[in-house]
């Protein structure tokens, strides 16, 4: 007998927005920032603006189409309803479970690596028990595991502020040294404008990953389009704001040299040790884990409803609502890939599958509008959008495998 049961449709507008910056505004940015103002300087602000801009695209494309097919397993169904092509939508559908698991082990992994420096414990029983635990929460409920996911955040962008606003003194001279960030008509600086441009879109990765609980949103129509494009807004001005403040409290040559850059600042302001700023940090790295985990379980469970996986996918347990087998699967992945991956192999691999993924899907979108340019009851947007977001896109990869090639 076919399976009855469906997801339970629970995430308001400001939990999809939590959810979607718990996976943007992850333990990247506690690293990024050295190497950013490492290639870019003063001008590490403006980088982040440009790469807002080159996300925006794809972020656009993808809010789009969450309108106009407000089901799980996002880029595999918009790829499949684009080139009604069974296979292509099964590798895509694959790759974005593949980046998920892959993400998940690699941000378990950087866990762990933290945990060693306060506590002595066996890599294996920690990596085995924190995935444990993940599966558990993953497992709960759909609202309980995004409250989770959701308190955490907050405190994420909590530890952001924290080292913004004891950093007044410094953004109090930005009325004297606003000129410093800002590029001059020569090109000389725009090289390394464009290199901090690039780091800097890894930051902005994570919109994507809201498309696949479409079917546990409230009002999906309206409230997921608006709530991928209020992530990108509320990232921007996050990051923007905290670029300023760290180039403006110590020197780019500073922050590059330190290997926890925020903390760094915290430190040079508070003349303390900057021990919240780095719980927070792995805070941040557990909950991307968990937010990576969930998603998988969805797009498992999304290709199992439609038949391009096998149907155990698609159960649905009756008392938590949730895709059980898909989220034990998707954990027992992650574990497998933590205990036996390096991180840095990991990371790269994570970057070049969802960069793959936005190629296509900004295609799929580009063909989608030619057959079909205004449907009822979809906000739609013009169509050089997903174009350029495809060609950005696109390059990025090519940079990427490029970077392999020759290392």
């Amino acid at each position: 007998m076919e399976n009855q049961i469906t997801l339970k449709r629970t995430l308001s507008l400001p939990m999809v927005v939590l959810y979607g910056l718990g996976t943007t505004i992850g333990a990247g940015i506690y690293a990024l920032v050295g190497e950013i103002a490492n290639v870019a300087g003063y001008y590490a602000p403006f980088s982040f603006f440009i790469a807002a801009l080159l996300a925006g695209f794809t972020a656009i494309s993808f809010a789009e189409l969450c309108g106009r097919f407000p089901r799980a397993a996002g880029a595999a169904l918009y790829v499949k309803q684009a080139f009604t092509s069974e296979r292509l939508s099964t590798v895509i559908g694959l790759l974005v479970i593949t980046a998920g698991v892959v993400s998940a082990a690699a941000l378990v992994n950087g866990f762990v690596g933290y945990l060693h420096q306060l506590i002595s414990v066996d890599r294996i029983i920690a990596i085995t028990i924190v995935t444990i635990l993940l599966a558990s929460i993953a497992s709960w409920g759909i609202a309980e595991s995004v409250t989770i996911a959701s308190i955490i955040t907050v405190v994420e962008i909590g530890g952001l502020l924290l080292v913004i606003s004891v950093s007044g003194e410094s953004l109090s001279t930005l009325p004297n040294r606003w000129t410093e960030l800002l590029p001059s008509a020569d090109m000389t600086s725009w090289g390394g404008i464009y290199f901090g441009a690039v780091l800097s879109f890894y930051a902005f990765i994570g919109f994507e990953d809201m498309v696949d609980v479409a079917e546990e949103v409230k009002n999906v129509k309206h409230n997921l389009p608006r709530a991928i494009l209020l992530t990108l807004l509320i990232t921007t001005v996050i990051y923007m704001l905290l670029m300023v403040t760290a180039v403006l409290s110590l020197t780019p040559a500073e922050l590059a040299s330190s290997q926890a850059p925020l903390a760094s600042i915290y430190e040079h302001h508070v003349g303390e040790k900057a021990v919240v700023i780095g719980i927070i940090g792995m805070l941040a790295i557990i909950n991307g884990a968990l937010i990576q985990i969930i998603m998988a379980a969805r797009v498992l469970y999304g290709m199992g409803s439609r038949g391009q996986l096998p149907g155990l996918f698609s159960h649905v347990y009756q008392r938590t609502r949730t895709p059980l087998i898909a989220t034990l699967v998707a954990s027992s992945l992650v574990l497998i890939l933590a205990l036996t991956g390096r991180l840095a192999t990991l990371a790269e691999a994570t970057s070049i599958i969802i960069l793959t993924v936005f190629s296509i899907v900004n295609l799929a979108l580009w063909q989608i509008k030619r057959r079909d340019p205004q449907p009822v009851d979809v906000k739609t947007y013009p169509t050089w959008i997903p174009v350029i977001g495809f060609f950005i896109s696109f390059a990025f990869v090519l940079g990427e495998v490029i970077g392999l090639l020759k290392l």
